[in-house]
């Protein structure tokens, strides 16, 4: 699934290169190495993304991008509007995320070593417009996000599944209790007027 605006031939060639990559494989840490290398070049042209994946939500949009058609790789455009935050979740594939515009506020997780015991924090960063930054791999997968700017923060994210089908976790970063629930894709909304 591609849809007309992954066209523009910067993204259109960014999700070529992402493709090629998933499919030559050679392991997750090689894998997540080339494609943050490949979100920064990208990033590096600025802001290219079509004027609909700028939109924020009454919660956090995740708009597909590209969905590889064997489902082995995601592209999404997240947006956080202006101090709205994730809930704590984990991803259950590896994932790089590239900040297009704001300032993106990560918390990260150690996961919980028994169920139902508060989460400790591993990391607290903030990811800055034209930053790269790994957001999951199969050893570490557990933060929250949130918006950091005074404008909304858009990211490019890339993740190793379809990131909206996949069954994944939502934490209470308080008591570590988890449920299980799927973030679904939101539609991407006609270019603004």
């Amino acid at each position: 699934m591609m849809s007309t605006p992954a066209r523009h031939p910067e993204l259109y060639s960014f999700i070529q290169d992402v493709d090629q990559i998933v499919q030559e494989g050679g392991g997750e840490e090689n894998l997540i190495s080339k494609v943050a290398e490949r979100m920064q070049q990208l990033l590096n042209l600025g802001n290219i993304l079509p004027d609909q994946y700028l939109q924020p939500q009454s919660k956090s949009a995740l708009y597909p991008l590209h969905i590889a058609q064997d489902e082995s790789f995601s592209i999404a455009i997240t947006v956080f509007n202006v101090g709205q935050p994730s809930p704590t979740h984990d991803h259950g594939t590896w994932g790089v995320i590239g900040v297009v515009q704001g300032v993106e506020h990560e918390i990260k997780y150690a996961r919980p070593s028994r169920e139902n015991e508060p989460l400790t924090i591993l990391k607290d960063r903030y990811i800055r417009e034209g930053e790269v930054g790994i957001c999951c791999s199969s050893e570490q997968d557990l933060h929250r996000v949130e918006c950091a700017s005074s404008i909304p923060c858009v990211g490019i994210h890339v993740y190793g599944r379809n990131i909206g089908k996949i069954e994944r976790h939502i934490y209470d970063s308080n008591t570590g209790k988890k449920r299980a629930g799927v973030t679904p894709w939101v539609p991407v909304p006609a270019p603004p007027q």
